[in-house]
């Protein structure tokens, strides 16, 4: 009987070593090589086996296979889109690309109890046209049923629920039902008796994902993994988990707030920048079409330090409030502190402020936060967060009906943004009044019939002075 090899991988970035390091020499992070037993080839060819005779249970797994038994030129190969499947839910769809790729394995990551299986649960009962198995590895039967009658849904016959941990059993019973989906809940509980580690240990995640991989691509029937969350924010399980996959999306938010974001990381069939709103209610996830009127609070009149942005995420243009408190450092070394906003970004724009606008924030501390438990990363709220800063620190409110978009220079100036109109639009259907815009994208605009007004400018000063006179 062969034995197994043993080699050790990073977890941070998935480098690979033949003994243990104690720093890695790809990412430089400390004692993050985890041992991995490699299976032995009679193992790997079991597993391989039990994922082909699976895979022949699939309506395109003959197609899939005789193209990939041979070798194609580049101008044989058909250039058309790949038929997608609709989840009937427009958020999820947006975020992957404008629904579900046959043949692709997705992962949903996201921390524990954000709603990543409340999401999943809610999508598949709507989908009476396909033959859908539920794997759960950490909830029974029971408490998927409770669940499921939480969310409001249609009788649906075709959901097929299996509460099973072991790898060998799932493609038996994938066997059987023949389903045109494949939830996975989650893969960090699922093992394969080929391997002799513990479930969730680097080498059983590395050998399921694959072995579900092999599934995939020879079937055709696309497998979505739900995975965990470190406590760092990234995905458990090694570095290479995220690159078997071919989409790697994640399900963010505070969990003090109602709102969910869901935000494409890799996507091979669509753009990574797109973003998905959801609202958390008692049955279930609420998909938010309009976030810009649950984003502002409307109630903002009169208080300082609160600045509107028109921000974009994705193809969505959406209006975000921007709320900065600045006061004086009760100890030795100011603070600074972001919520939502990159911190390091903060820094430079308060060293903008103090070297080109002349405004001492040295000796204050400075809080920034994005309403409503977003984390934004559009340049364009550059100069809402000035904006903020400064409404703050002199205590004066920022009129009511104005809002902005513009980037800003280490020099001061204000840089142009992508695709303004769309921004100005969106400004303009929520009855903002007034908008500061880069002076460069202002003769796009010129000639627009536009009922806001808009305030051109090319530097910073020029802002604030529009902005408090």
């Amino acid at each position: 009987m062969a034995k197994d090899k043993i080699a050790y991988v990073c977890s941070n970035c998935g480098q690979e070593s033949a003994k243990w390091i104690g720093k890695c020499p790809s990412c430089g992070q400390w004692n993050t090589f985890k041992e991995l037993r490699i299976a032995s080839d009679t193992a790997a060819s079991k597993a391989h086996q039990a994922a082909t005779a699976s895979a022949k249970a699939g309506e395109l797994g003959r197609g899939m296979r005789s193209e990939r038994n041979r070798t194609l030129l580049l101008r044989e190969i058909s250039s058309k889109d790949e038929p997608r499947i609709d989840l009937h839910d427009d958020e999820l769809n947006r975020v992957l690309g404008g629904g579900l790729v046959p043949g692709s394995i997705v992962l949903l990551g996201g921390e524990p109890g954000i709603g990543k299986s409340t999401l999943t649960l809610q999508t598949i009962l709507r989908m009476n046209d396909r033959q859908i198995l539920y794997v759960s590895g950490e909830e029974s039967a029971h408490q998927l049923k409770m669940r499921a009658n939480r969310i409001p849904h249609e009788e649906n016959d075709n959901v097929h629920i299996l509460c099973e941990t072991d790898l060998a059993n799932i493609f038996t019973h994938i066997k059987e039902v023949k389903p045109d989906i494949v939830i996975i809940d989650s893969i960090q509980t699922i093992a394969t008796d080929d391997v002799d580690t513990s479930p969730g240990s680097v080498t059983q995640v590395r050998e399921c994902a694959s072995a579900l991989l092999r599934f995939a691509k020879t079937s055709g029937v696309p497998v979505v993994l739900i995975g965990h969350i470190t406590k760092e924010g990234t995905l458990a399980g090694p570095k290479i988990l995220e690159h078997i996959v071919d989409t790697v999306i994640q399900f963010e938010g505070d969990q003090h707030y109602m709102y969910r974001i869901l935000r494409s990381i890799k996507n091979r069939f669509g753009s990574t920048s797109e973003l998905g709103i959801y609202e958390m209610q008692q049955t279930g996830l609420r998909q938010v079409s309009n976030p810009s009127e649950l984003l502002l609070n409307q109630e903002h009149e009169g208080l300082s330090g609160i600045a509107i942005s028109s921000a974009i995420e994705g193809v969505r243009p959406f209006l975000v409030e921007t709320q900065a408190l600045v006061s004086t450092a009760a100890y030795g070394t100011p603070q600074r502190q972001a919520t939502g906003f990159d911190q390091r970004r903060l820094n430079m724009l308060l060293a903008v402020l103090e070297k080109r606008v002349g405004f001492k924030l040295m000796q204050k501390d400075v809080f920034l936060n994005i309403a409503g438990g977003l984390r934004v990363t559009d340049l364009a709220m550059d100069l809402s967060v000035i904006a903020a800063v400064l409404s703050s620190n002199v205590d004066t409110a920022i009129e009511p009906g104005w809002c902005m978009a513009g980037e800003v220079g280490l020099s001061g100036e204000v840089r142009p943004v992508n695709r303004i109109e769309q921004r100005v639009q969106e400004a303009e259907k929520l009855g903002f009044t007034d908008m500061i815009v880069p002076r460069y994208n202002y003769s796009s605009l010129a000639d627009k019939n536009l009922s806001i007004r808009l305030h051109p400018v090319r530097k910073v000063e020029e802002a604030l002075r529009a902005l408090f006179g």
